[in-house]
């Protein structure tokens, strides 16, 4: 999702990269460096951590439960103890000092302020003419896209708590009903724009290169008798008109349905009346009229002879478009529910009967049929949006998806990392083998998800000497390698676990369809724990090797989904790392069975332990900095709304800590404040890839530390959810991603800038006009020039 720029040009020869300043700027860019461009590490030093030597340890029961019962097996890993507490050191540091000092009471941005923010920052992307074509048309689909779920998930959610009298007043200072008033004013402007760019720049522009998006009054007549064929074959037979009198209720308007409101008389009684034709949703969104012409589908539904041949023999008067957003938010009662996935099931049905929380018409609408339908559908004056015409311009998608590669990103494919590519041989490389050499930080979508975490699992379940697997699966596609993978493992005869999240938003009817699949298959699936979901991105192959048993482990970022795994920013590990297994095999026993464990030897996991660690390790940068030792914070998420994190950043800038956040999507922190937060900067990044990683880096004293994971700096996050982070620790990963943070929040790099006042600025270009340095077409550009095709 990236704004197309010219590729960046290195600096002058004798001009270091700001980022670091003995690396060029492609060594900058490229995610994971080679060991030689690692910088020679500082001695350790024992900071709660392990000090690592070779031990074995002789395990009483096996911690993948009862198989291989029959045979020995040990554990040879580095490890110091199998009870650590990776935190022991940073007890003093969970309250900084002067945790008690009063700071202002408007500290915090509101969110739902600052998504609109965000949705306004793909926008910009549509109406930059700098973006191909084609990807513009993609971020008007996205923009749209997104307000649809924040209406439907956000104001829905918030109506239903002002209902219910339960609403408080925002973290911002804001009074619930302060904040929905300032939705609705702020949605109706971006709404406008939105609309405004599609009419009067991008479908011109579509146009000018032959793509014509077109109404049905501008269709020829050869083309509109083509159409009336299509109509008749295709389109009537699956339309059912509705009328609405007394013996005809109005009927149930489905979320985001199309919708034509038609107006009809009777010529013989002269009595008018009103009939709903929903626009079917199966069908394609725009019809091709003739080679490179396109109408859209309500158009050829509502043309005056087909509105005819739904109402015979009935005057057709008028016609108007609607749409309706309703709330789609799950509520799940699980302490009461006996069984989760029957719950589920049935509020998945209850789900298309929510209230609704938002009209959309033409502004062509008559005043009668708008009152008629605020009426019945029982929508304020303020949830109605009147807009040009096409309605729902979600339909952009397929426009986008034309196959004109000219008018888009030029393409990329990933490649194999280099630490598992294939060397001299025809065969796939062992994974396994590899990993026994050295981690893999795994860059995706420039690494490929496919030659990696697909490899490592298809692999696995192929593998012999591979007693069991263990895969947490939020999200994935429906025709998943990594289900197919799971499928044959279990049906091999070895052991699965699976945890299935089946509350995954949106996506719960394929969760749940996958869960049966994979239990069908002889699978063992879980759904977690009560009351938390499951959002950690973690997989566990046990091995026997020997006398002993191996664990490899890959800890990401990222859902399981091979297709948006092309599209999604994220970080992986893949390690056979000794203190990595073992914690995802507490982990696991965890979400699976009975267990209080809380501490982990390279893992913060939420609800216990993520956000206290975090905090601790933010505080610990303030004493750092007083001692005169380095010391700096960097995050980079896609969520920053959590009050106890932002006010120990907060604390640390205060005490004259750097503080650098990259942000996607929504941030409550207020930067640059005299006094408070003159120390923090907040970036934010977007483009032709979704930035997704979650990184944490700390000065740590000029020891630096790293993690990276599933969570968000959100309450749902930390406190609702199982998420989990991995301490990074390899010096060259360290560095690695180290530069990354400092390549998106420099000054010479392309991004969104968060001012005190809420307001986010682009930069985009310097004081020259020349455009700023795109990080994601670096990174393209650096794994390009591995494989001898960069870009001229």
């Amino acid at each position: 999702m990236n704004p197309s720029v010219p590729e960046p040009s290195p600096p002058p020869e004798n001009e270091p990269s700001p980022v670091q300043e003995s690396r060029s700027l492609q060594s900058v860019a490229a995610l994971p460096p080679a060991s030689s461009d690692a910088p020679v590490p500082v001695p350790a030093r024992n900071n709660g951590f392990m000090t690592q030597h070779e031990v074995q340890v002789q395990h009483a029961q096996p911690s993948v439960g009862s198989i291989a019962a029959h045979r020995p097996h040990t554990v040879s890993a580095v490890v110091s103890d199998l009870e650590p507490d990776l935190d022991a050191d940073l007890d003093a540091y969970e309250e900084a000092d002067g945790a008690g000092a009063q700071l202002p009471q408007n500290r915090f941005l509101d969110r739902e302020r600052s998504w609109l923010a965000f949705n306004e920052r793909v926008l910009e992307l549509a109406e930059d003419p700098d973006t191909p074509l084609l990807e513009r048309a993609n971020f008007l689909a996205i923009f749209a896209s997104n307000l649809d779920e924040f209406f439907m998930v956000r104001v829905a959610g918030l109506k239903r708590r002002i209902a219910t009298g339960v609403a408080t007043r925002s973290a911002s200072g804001l009074q619930p009903r302060e904040v929905l008033e300032m939705i609705w004013a702020r949605s109706r402007e971006l709404m406008a724009r939105h609309a405004a760019c599609y009419q009067e720049d991008v479908a011109p522009a579509l146009a000018e290169e032959g793509i014509h998006l077109v109404r049905w009054g501008e269709l020829t007549e050869k083309e509109q008798a083509r159409l009336f064929t299509l109509f008749r074959n295709q389109i009537f037979p699956v339309l059912t008109p509705l009328a609405v009198d007394p013996a005809h209720p109005f009927p149930y308007i489905s979320g985001l349905s199309l919708n034509l409101a038609v107006v009809v008389r009777n010529p013989i009684s002269g009595h008018r009346h009103f009939a709903r034709v929903k626009v079917p949703p199966l069908l394609s969104r725009f019809l091709e009229a003739s080679p490179g012409r396109y109408v859209p589908l309500e158009d050829v539904i509502s043309a005056p002879a087909h509105l005819e041949e739904l109402f015979p023999g009935m005057e057709v008067l008028e016609h108007h478009m609607f749409r309706v957003t309703r709330n789609e938010d799950l509520e799940v009662e699980e302490d009461d529910a006996e069984n989760l996935l029957q719950a589920l099931e049935k509020e998945l049905m209850r789900r298309r009967f929510g209230p609704p929380v938002r009209l959309e018409v033409e502004e062509s609408i008559d005043p009668y049929v708008l009152n008629l339908l605020r009426r019945e559908l029982k929508v304020s004056e303020a949830e109605v949006y009147p807009l040009p015409g096409p309605l729902d311009l979600t339909g952009l998608f397929g426009i986008s998806r034309l196959d004109r590669p000219e008018l888009k990103y030029p393409k990329f494919v990933a490649g194999t990392h280099r630490d598992l590519s294939e060397v001299e041989s025809a065969s796939a490389p062992d994974i396994f083998a590899a990993l026994r050499e050295h981690d893999v930080l795994l860059h995706h979508p420039y690494d490929s998800f496919s030659t990696s975490v697909q490899a490592f699992l298809e692999q696995a379940a192929t593998d012999p000497d591979v007693l069991a697997i263990k895969q947490t699966l939020y999200r994935t596609s429906g025709d998943s390698p990594i289900v197919d993978a799971l499928i044959d493992a279990a049906e091999s005869g070895k052991q699965v676990l699976v945890l299935v999240e089946i509350k995954a938003r949106f996506d719960e009817q394929a969760n749940i369809k996958w869960a049966r699949k994979l239990e069908e298959a002889g699978c063992h699936v879980v759904y977690g724990l009560v009351g938390l979901k499951t959002h950690c991105k973690l997989s566990l192959v046990v091995r026997q090797e020997g006398e002993t048993l191996a664990r490899y482990s890959h800890v990401g970022t990222g859902n399981y989904h091979p297709k948006t795994a092309r599209l999604y920013e994220d970080i992986g590990l893949l390690t056979a790392d000794a203190q990595v297994g073992a914690d995802l095999s507490d982990l696991f026993n965890r979400l699976s069975g009975y267990s209080r464990r809380e501490t982990y030897r390279r893992l913060l996991v939420a609800p216990k332990s993520l956000r206290d660690g975090l905090i601790a390790r933010i505080n610990k940068e303030a004493q750092h900095h007083r001692a005169g030792r380095p010391a700096y914070v960097r995050i980079k998420v896609n969520s920053m709304v959590d009050e106890a994190i932002i006010d120990a950043l907060y604390r640390a800038s205060q005490a004259g800590v750097p503080v650098d956040v990259w942000v996607r999507g929504i941030c409550a922190v207020r930067p640059g404040v005299p006094d408070l937060s003159e120390n923090i900067r907040v970036r934010s990044v977007l483009g032709r890839f979704l930035e997704h990683s979650r990184i944490f880096a700390f000065g740590n004293g000029g020891e630096p530390e790293v993690w990276f994971g599933s969570a968000d700096m959100m309450h749902r996050n930390l406190d609702r959810r199982i998420e989990a982070l991995v301490r990074v620790k390899d010096p060259a990963h360290r560095a690695s991603l180290s530069r990354l943070l400092e390549t998106g929040m420099s000054d010479k790099t392309s991004s969104w800038h968060l001012g005190p006042d809420g307001e986010w600025t682009r930069h985009a270009a310097d004081g020259d006009g020349q455009h700023l340095r795109n990080v994601q077409e670096m990174l393209i550009d650096a794994r390009r020039r591995r494989r001898g095709k960069a870009t001229p």
